[in-house]
């Protein structure tokens, strides 16, 4: 079975988050920019309330760490960032980072999580033995060990009559209701499944905030667009996405832009046709897209055939 993340946690985010539960997904975040390495997206992220409480208060699944400016993670997430404000936001962020150089466009540190539990006070537990006070950050904790056992123990005891438990069957997974999740194999717990807010966050990040098309880097002029709509069947996946800037966002949702095989971006003739226009687009039609590094982001061919085949309107 895979580690489990220990995470000390500010009281007052926690108890912001527990008032207005239940969440789909809310982002953990940090005031720097450090990538989250220590477990895998799919893990069990474990929320250990700081002094003078001192125990374990629930936990979350770990879908996405990304690094992305606060007015990004309170446009997706909003109060899921576990403030009620974005200048709230910004302010408790000064605060750690002891800076008066903090704006709504910095940079932070962002741990998305989905389906988090927030226990009742009675159901709080004592961390594990072998945690250190001097602990500054989080601890990671294998199930093999006794302590890892015994914490994964204590959470799965109090997911009892919960609609989302952490066990589906006798599997080494948190199932989360998905017996399909063992097909993915190890190391990860479940295949971590994007909501809306954290899509539009990791797609964002994956195009490290540039229009696939234009190169525009304008982040409030830029959308994180489904290449197969959501409500047609396409899922909220990175391969599923491309960041696109709102008005290509808008033509491509329309039908008069799509992608071929070669991952070129395609304008049909019957913008200028229809609207009388449509010379910019046609401009950018036959550039390559700007990919992700990794090609396991990319688009998938699956998704980009679905756009022609049943959006594309075609010359």
């Amino acid at each position: 079975m895979p580690d489990l993340y220990v995470a000390n946690t500010d009281n007052d985010w926690f108890d912001f988050l527990r008032a207005r539960q239940p969440w789909e997904e809310i982002n953990f975040w940090k005031p720097s920019q450090t990538l989250f390495k220590a477990i895998d997206e799919g893990g069990l992220f474990v929320f250990r309330l700081k002094a003078p409480r001192n125990v374990i208060g629930g936990y979350g699944i770990l879908v996405s760490s990304i690094n992305a400016p606060i007015k990004l993670a309170w446009e997706s997430i909003g109060e899921g960032n576990g403030v009620a404000s974005v200048s709230k936001m910004v302010e408790a962020i000064a605060r750690y980072r002891k800076s008066r150089d903090t704006t709504e466009h910095s940079m932070i540190g962002c741990r998305l999580l989905s389906n988090p539990v927030f226990f009742d006070e009675s159901e709080w537990f004592d961390v594990p033995k072998s945690w250190s006070q001097n602990i500054v950050t989080g601890k990671v904790y294998n199930t093999r060990s006794d302590d890892g056992a015994d914490l994964f123990e204590k959470i799965e005891a109090r997911n009892s009559g919960l609609q989302n438990t952490i066990i589906c069957n006798k599997s080494d997974f948190f199932g989360f209701n998905e017996p399909e999740s063992a097909r993915y194999g190890a190391p990860i717990l479940i295949e971590p499944r994007l909501g809306q807010a954290s899509f539009r966050m990791k797609i964002s990040s994956t195009y490290e905030f540039t229009c696939a098309v234009s190169g525009t880097r304008v982040l409030p002029a830029l959308d994180a667009a489904h290449i197969q709509p959501y409500a047609d069947g396409g899922p909220h996946r990175v391969e599923n996405g491309i960041l696109l800037r709102k008005d290509i966002h808008s033509v491509f949702d329309a039908g008069f832009a799509t992608f071929d095989e070669e991952y070129r971006f395609i304008v049909s003739d019957q913008v200028a046709t229809i609207f009388n226009n449509g010379n910019e687009y046609k401009r950018l039609s036959g550039h390559k897209l700007r990919l992700p590094k990794s090609v396991q982001n990319w688009p998938s061919q699956k998704a980009i055939r679905w756009h022609r085949e049943n959006r594309y309107v075609g010359d």
